[in-house]
């Protein structure tokens, strides 16, 4: 068995020393984060960076013509794209596209891990979004954002892999190492992409059941019930616990008998996420 202080301080110090670089946000990404960010940015002001991206123009026409999305005429015009999706939604998308390449396996071996990873990324995100539309203090497409990074820890735990056999055969110790250290190198990429302390905290947080960040629900209490949901009916052994008792539940106003995915109208919304960010 592996000693997880020791695997996770060989991992931050190879981070430091520069032998395993972190994912890092390009020049686009960081220019839409910023300008989302200030007040006075417009949407034709985020439509001209978001032009100099080629890959990036074509998707968000796409996403703006969506079923979850859709007007009632279709947009050929970034500008009009970016006012209909709204500024959190753009940098939602941006994030997103840059995940997707990030979760791309150097390996076969663990091709399957990493197509994993992102997809359970993509159900919490989307049940995310969908249990933040009751929550009117919470943005659903900042809810949306925590979901596709709640896990983001787990590339470079992934990625250490690649480099040993032992830990590549042994799929019960590469998990176990996840559920372990994902949290504090998820906080630190964040961190590292200047994300906003709202977001920080998801990471680090979303595995603790008796969380309670204060009297209203936040991301991280939203992407907890999310990711259980997914879980629910599985033989997960999160699955099998007492979920009365975790505060999030609460605090989201969801029955933690109640199996959110079966409400009227919410299969399809999900469905519709899925599409966006799955194909």
């Amino acid at each position: 068995m592996i000693d997880e202080h020791a695997f996770l301080t060989s991992l931050f110090k190879a981070i430091d020393n520069h032998k395993l670089t972190l994912p890092t946000l390009p020049e686009v990404a960081l220019r839409v984060r910023d300008s989302v960010e200030r007040e006075e940015s417009t949407a034709k002001s985020i439509a001209d960076i978001v032009a100099t991206d080629a890959a990036l123009s074509a998707r968000l026409l796409q996403v703006a013509n969506s079923p979850l999305y859709r007007g009632r005429v279709a947009i050929d015009n970034l500008q009009m794209a970016v006012a209909r999706l709204g500024t959190r939604m753009v940098r939602s998308l941006v994030v997103s596209l840059i995940m997707q390449q990030i979760f791309q396996p150097t390996s076969e071996q663990l091709d399957q891990r990493f197509r994993q990873a992102w997809e359970e990324s993509v159900q919490v995100a989307a049940l995310s979004r969908v249990l933040t539309s009751n929550l009117k203090h919470l943005d659903r497409e900042q809810a949306m954002l925590a979901g596709l990074i709640h896990n983001i820890g787990t590339l470079p735990i992934l990625t250490m892999a690649e480099h040993d056999a032992k830990l590549i055969d042994d799929r019960e110790e590469l998990e176990r190492l996840i559920e372990l250290i994902s949290a504090p190198i998820g906080q630190r990429i964040l961190q590292s992409w200047g994300f906003p302390e709202s977001l920080i905290k998801v990471p680090g947080s979303y595995q603790d059941l008796s969380y309670d960040g204060g009297e209203l629900a936040n991301y991280v209490d939203v992407v907890q019930v999310a990711r259980l949901q997914t879980l629910q009916g599985s033989d997960h052994p999160l699955a099998q616990l007492d979920w009365s008792k975790i505060p999030s539940f609460a605090k989201v106003g969801i029955d933690p008998e109640v199996s959110v995915i079966e409400i009227e109208g919410v299969a399809k919304d999900v469905a519709e996420v899925e599409v966006i960010f799955l194909g």
